[in-house]
């Protein structure tokens, strides 16, 4: 009997639907290379959005605990910061999508190391984050190749 619960069906179709953006960058750019500018910066925002997004979730899951802890709360906010801040100082599409990879892979450790939420969530946040950094890396390499 397996006793791993599933990943919810909407969740993992929502999930992979959001993973798109990360992988659809290196193929536009790939396919139109003139392009490849303003796909790297989308993705880039892209990532960014999904950083916070994240980190909100973090944020609701531990905001409905009858007694948040301070902490958690507090390191909710870190993913949306980094990668504003990760926005704001880098010019160059490599640097922004390797930090975006970083940032990504902090968050993942995190959440498949708590043990307050559910069962399927390591699984869901492998899952796309492998997704997201496939494509973040992938979208480098076609910028360093352009470089």
């Amino acid at each position: 009997m397996n006793s791993r619960p599933p990943i919810p069906t909407v969740v993992l179709v929502y999930g992979l639907l959001g993973v798109m953006p990360f992988v659809a960058a290196p193929a536009i750019s790939l396919a139109i290379p003139i392009a490849a500018g303003m796909a790297t910066v989308v993705q880039a925002t892209y990532g960014a959005l999904i950083l916070s997004f994240l980190g909100g979730a973090r944020w609701g899951q531990e905001v409905a605990r009858p007694a948040p802890r301070v902490m958690v709360v507090s390191l909710t906010m870190l993913p949306t910061l980094a990668a504003l801040g990760l926005l704001m100082v880098t010019v160059r599409g490599l640097t922004m999508q390797l930090g975006l990879v970083l940032l990504l892979l902090v968050h993942w450790m995190w959440d498949v190391r708590a043990v307050d939420l559910p069962g399927w969530y390591p699984r869901l946040r492998t899952i796309l984050t492998v997704g997201a950094v496939a494509g973040l890396v992938a979208q480098a390499l076609v910028v360093a190749r352009a470089l």
